[in-house]
């Protein structure tokens, strides 16, 4: 199988949240493609952080897109060359206050949407987290905190509840981590 052929690409707008290119593409069997629209964002973290207490720290906060307030893992984007380990670190301390002594997980980096857009979402497991700090917000941000028992979380997605995909995939990558921390 072989790869497109990117023929022209211009830039519709850029922006600090992201970029819109439209890209002229030939596929391999000589068809063109003259409008391909390619989302290129920042890369972002994300965490599930599990307390000493079992309880997973969520974050609640409005998204404009949706229309509706989201139920969340801790996430953000590097900043200022930080690596994906600081920056999980930073926000999560930035959002919610809590941090833990231990070292994140990394769980895995994984594209997003790779038909349309450029950016990875890395995700982490943190653990025995412990509450040290008022949160850091920007401007931008109005962020609730909430503490979801371990155990209760699946039943919160499965209900729809939590019905952020990054959120909801965050916890089934981690539950292998959860032996012997849950009541079950």
């Amino acid at each position: 199988m072989d790869k497109w052929k990117t023929l022209q690409s211009n830039y519709i707008f850029k922006t600090p949240f992201g970029n819109v290119r439209k890209d002229t593409c030939e596929l391999p069997n000589g068809h063109l493609i003259e409008s391909y629209y390619v989302n290129e964002y920042d890369d972002w973290v994300n965490a599930i952080v599990v307390t000493k207490e079992n309880q997973i720290v969520l974050v609640e906060q409005y998204r404009h897109a949706a229309q509706d307030f989201f139920l969340e893992v801790p996430a953000g984007k590097p900043e200022d060359g930080e690596t994906y380990r600081d920056a999980v670190i930073r926000e999560v301390r930035e959002e919610t206050g809590y941090i833990s002594e231990k070292d994140p997980i990394c769980l895995g980096e994984y594209y997003v949407n790779p038909a349309t857009q450029t950016n990875k979402v890395i995700t982490f497991f943190i653990q025995d987290a412990y509450l040290a700090y008022d949160q850091n917000l920007d401007a931008t941000e109005f962020i609730d905190i909430h503490l979801v028992d371990i155990d209760e979380m699946e039943a919160k997605i499965y209900a729809g509840e939590i019905n952020q995909l990054f959120t909801a995939n965050a916890f089934f990558m981690s539950k292998s981590f959860f032996n012997g921390i849950s009541k079950d």
